[in-house]
C-alpha cells in the first residue's frame, strides 16, 4: 500500500456500532483505596439504586475497591448509625452512607455522606432533590463529589460518550450515538446508509461534529445541536473533508481539505464560515487537535516519510515535529492540561495507544491490544478511551494515563468505534 493509500486509510477510518455499552473493569489498581458505599435507605424499590451507581462508578476508575454489601458487617444510613469498628476490621478506609425519600412531588430527597474511618469525621455531606428522571445524574454527580474529594481530582462520571455504531444487515447500518460515560441511556443522534465518522464534542458539550457521507457517498462536515437536533453542513469541498476538532472557545473548526490538491489542515470559523489555511507541504496533513492554549494545535503528517506527530504555531504557522518514537505514530489527542500527548504507536506490528510527556519527554506504550485507534481523553485527564478488535469486531476500551486500570466497554450488538469524551456538562 502506497503511503497515500495508507494515510487516506487512516483519515476514512472504519465507520461502526449500536447498542448500550456494558462495562467491565479488567485491571484495576494494585493500591485501589478499599471504600464501603452502604446500600441507600429507601433505595428498595426506588426507579434507579442510587448507591448501587455510586459504587459501580468508584470500581469502574480504578481508583477504589468497593466492598460488596453481602459483606458489610453494618449498614449505616446516617452518621448516628455508624459504628467504625465494624468497616475498620474489614480495612475500609472510607465510607459512603446515605438515603432516598420520595416526595410529594414525585421525586426523591437523597441524602448522602463520606466518612473517614481511621479519624472517624465526616468528610462530606450533600442533600438533592431530583425528578425520578435525574436520578441517575445525581448518582453520577455523588460519585464525581466523593472522587474529587478523595483524589484532589474532577470526577468524570457525569460526562458523556460519543460514538459510532455499525449493524451490518440493518436499514441503516451506521448511527452516531451517545451514552453515559457508564454506557447507560443511549441516545441515537444520527442513523445513516452511508459512513459516519470522526466525531467530535463542542467545548460547551452542546454540539457535535462529525463526517457523514449521506450526500451521495461524498464526505462532508456537519455541526449538529444536540437540543433541536438542529444541523448544518459546514465543509462539503471537492475531495477529502475530514477529522473535524473544535478550538477551545468553541469558534472554530481545525480540519483536513484536500480542496487544493494535497491534505492539508485549514481552519472554519463556525460564524463567518471564514476559512484559513494553516499548513502547505506536499505531505499528508490531517487529524488536527487543539491544545488547550487555543493558540496552537497537534496533527499527523506524512512529511518526514512516515506518519508522525507534528504542532503548528496557529499564528505564525510554524511547524515543529514532537513524535519520535518509531515509525509510525498518529491520531493524536491532548490532556486538558496540555501535558500528555496521547497517540497511536505502531510498534513490532501492533497498534497500541502511546502517552508523551510534553514536559519530561518520556514515552510509554499503556494497552497491550494490538489495533488500537481513536484515543480520546476524559475531561479530567485521568483516563483515555479508545477503538480496538476483539474477535474481529469492533469495541471500545478505556484505560488510565498511567496504563494502571484497563476497562472493556463492548456493546451488546454490533460494532462500535470512533469514541469522543465529552467535555464537562
Amino acid at each position: 500500500m502506497s503511503r497515500i493509500a495508507l494515510l487516506l486509510v487512516m483519515l476514512l477510518g472504519a465507520a461502526v456500532a449500536r447498542a448500550e455499552l456494558l462495562i467491565k473493569v479488567t485491571e484495576g489498581r494494585v493500591d485501589a483505596v478499599p471504600i464501603a458505599v452502604v446500600p441507600f435507605a429507601g433505595s428498595q424499590g426506588a426507579p434507579e439504586d442510587v448507591s448501587a451507581i455510586v459504587a459501580a462508578d468508584l470500581h469502574r476508575s480504578g481508583q477504589f475497591k468497593p466492598l460488596p454489601a453481602e459483606d458489610m458487617l453494618s449498614r449505616p444510613t446516617k452518621q448516628s448509625e455508624v459504628i467504625y469498628r465494624d468497616f475498620r476490621v474489614l480495612g475500609m478506609e472510607y465510607i459512603v452512607a446515605g438515603s432516598m425519600k420520595v416526595q410529594e412531588s414525585g421525586g426523591y430527597e437523597i441524602t448522602y455522606a463520606l466518612y473517614d474511618v481511621s479519624s472517624e469525621v465526616k468528610l462530606l455531606e450533600e442533600t438533592y432533590r431530583p425528578p425520578v428522571s435525574q436520578l441517575r445524574d445525581v448518582a453520577h454527580a455523588i460519585s464525581d463529589r466523593i472522587y474529587e474529594q478523595l483524589t484532589g481530582i474532577p470526577g468524570a462520571f457525569s460526562t458523556k460518550i460519543l460514538y459510532v455504531t455499525h449493524n451490518r444487515g440493518a436499514a441503516n447500518p451506521y448511527q452516531l450515538q451517545y451514552a453515559d460515560a457508564d454506557g447507560h441511556r443511549v441516545t441515537t443522534i444520527l442513523r445513516s446508509k452511508e459512513p459516519i465518522m470522526s466525531p467530535a464534542w463542542s467545548p460547551d458539550g452542546r454540539k457535535v461534529t462529525y463526517v457523514s457521507f449521506e450526500d451521495r457517498g461524498l464526505p462532508a462536515i456537519y455541526v449538529h445541536e444536540l437540543a433541536t437536533t438542529k444541523r448544518e453542513k459546514v465543509s462539503s469541498f471537492r475531495g477529502i473533508n475530514g477529522a473535524p476538532d473544535w478550538s477551545p472557545d468553541g469558534q472554530k473548526l481545525a480540519l483536513t481539505l484536500s480542496r487544493d490538491g494535497n491534505p492539508e489542515i485549514y481552519m472554519l470559523d463556525i460564524n463567518t464560515k471564514a476559512l484559513t489555511r494553516l499548513t502547505n507541504h506536499y505531505g499528508i496533513d490531517t487529524e488536527p487537535r487543539w491544545l488547550p492554549d487555543g493558540e496552537s494545535l497537534v496533527f499527523t503528517s506524512s512529511r518526514s516519510g512516515g506518519p508522525q506527530i507534528y504542532k503548528l504555531n496557529i499564528n505564525d504557522k510554524s511547524v515543529r515535529r514532537v513524535s519520535f518514537q518509531g515509525a509510525y505514530n498518529a491520531r493524536p489527542d491532548v490532556t486538558p492540561d496540555g501535558r500528555y500527548l496521547v497517540y497511536v504507536h505502531r510498534r513490532n506490528g501492533n497498534f497500541n495507544v502511546g502517552v508523551q510527556d510534553l514536559q519530561r519527554g518520556t514515552f510509554n506504550i499503556v494497552t497491550r491490544t494490538d489495533m488500537d485507534e481513536s484515543p480520546s481523553v476524559a475531561p479530567n485527564g485521568s483516563m483515555v478511551i479508545y477503538g480496538t478488535q476483539d474477535r474481529g469486531t469492533g469495541v471500545l476500551e478505556a484505560v488510565s494515563i498511567d496504563g494502571r486500570v484497563k476497562v472493556e466497554l463492548p456493546s451488546k450488538e454490533g460494532e462500535v468505534r470512533e469514541p469522543a469524551w465529552s467535555p464537562f456538562l
